[in-house]
């Protein structure tokens, strides 16, 4: 006599479905509707989202690692501490934009947690690793307000940090799920020096607002005009007719937390805490809608 058949698992709790190439349907709406399903939860209404470099340190950080690096405690061969000592020296100048986007973040949440509204407006939001990630959270959670933290599965650098709000730490497999969430809440961009992801994000923003893709106003500000000038060069595009002159006040170029906290907090009064109140039974979070 053969044993009872067992009942195979309900679909939903089919983890080699669910993992496989005829689930990634279901995992692509599931990093859509978990993350909504919190926002309302936790009651965010938008966002100001800071990108930047992963690799800078805060300056008591970089400080102590070139000290480490000049002792060479490791004996390390000539040739390869001229290389480290190079990266250190460049860490400590880099310092500094650590500390900015932490007194940034401080300085907006600080404002925006006083803003009277049901829901919370203008929240911190980072890609949730270390570096000016790690920054901007820190000083959001300093000055007492929520801060998100959208983080993906990396081979290095992305981990969660600790100043996330740990109802608001996400993680996605898809970059192009984790993406449209930094766009979906976004009022504010706020671009610190940073690599290929950094630009990647900008020039999609830029995009998006150059095309009129979006029917809201993202104000956008890139920190740093020694490091960016070093980058790019955006009169070139206009001067090559690949943008237009007026492309370029799509965003703001800022040297100080204080210059681009004043652009951010004018910019968002008046485009986002105007007009008419909402409606009392609203629960759904105001998103980033498109064109027709």
């Amino acid at each position: 006599m053969t044993d009872p058949l067992k009942s195979a698992p309900v679909a939903y709790e089919n983890e080699g479905f669910l993992n496989s190439a005829d689930g990634r349907i279901l995992r692509i709406l599931s990093e859509y509707q978990e993350p909504l399903a919190r926002f309302r939860r936790e009651q965010i209404q938008d966002t100001v989202v800071f990108f930047g470099s992963a690799r800078f340190k805060g300056r008591n950080d970089a400080s102590s690692n070139l000290m480490s690096v000049e002792n060479n405690p490791a004996s390390v061969p000539e040739v390869q501490l001229e290389k480290d000592l190079k990266r250190a020296h460049a860490a400590v100048d880099m310092a500094r934009y650590y500390e900015d986007a932490r007194r940034l973040a401080h300085m907006l949440t600080k404002w925006s947690i006083e803003i009277p509204a049901r829901r919370h407006r203008f929240v911190v939001t980072t890609g949730g690793g270390p570096g000016i990630m790690e920054a901007a959270n820190l000083g959001a959670h300093e000055a007492g307000g929520k801060t998100i933290g959208l983080n993906i599965n990396l081979e290095f650098e992305q981990n969660p940090n600790p100043y996330i709000t740990p109802s608001l730490n996400f993680q996605f497999h898809y970059f192009f799920m984790r993406k449209f969430w930094f766009a979906y809440l976004a009022k504010g961009l706020v671009i610190f020096p940073g690599g290929f992801g950094t630009m990647d994000e900008l020039f999609e923003i830029l995009t998006l607002a150059q095309t009129d893709k979006l029917a809201k106003k993202i104000l956008v500000v890139i920190y740093g005009r020694e490091y960016w000038n070093r980058i790019l060069n955006f009169q070139a595009f206009v001067d090559a007719g690949t943008v237009s002159q007026e492309d370029l006040n799509l965003f703001q170029i800022v040297d100080t937390p204080e210059d681009a906290f004043e652009f951010l907090r004018d910019g968002l009064t008046r485009y986002h805490l105007g007009g008419q109140p909402k409606k009392q039974a609203e629960v759904m979070p105001e998103i980033a809608k498109t064109r027709p």
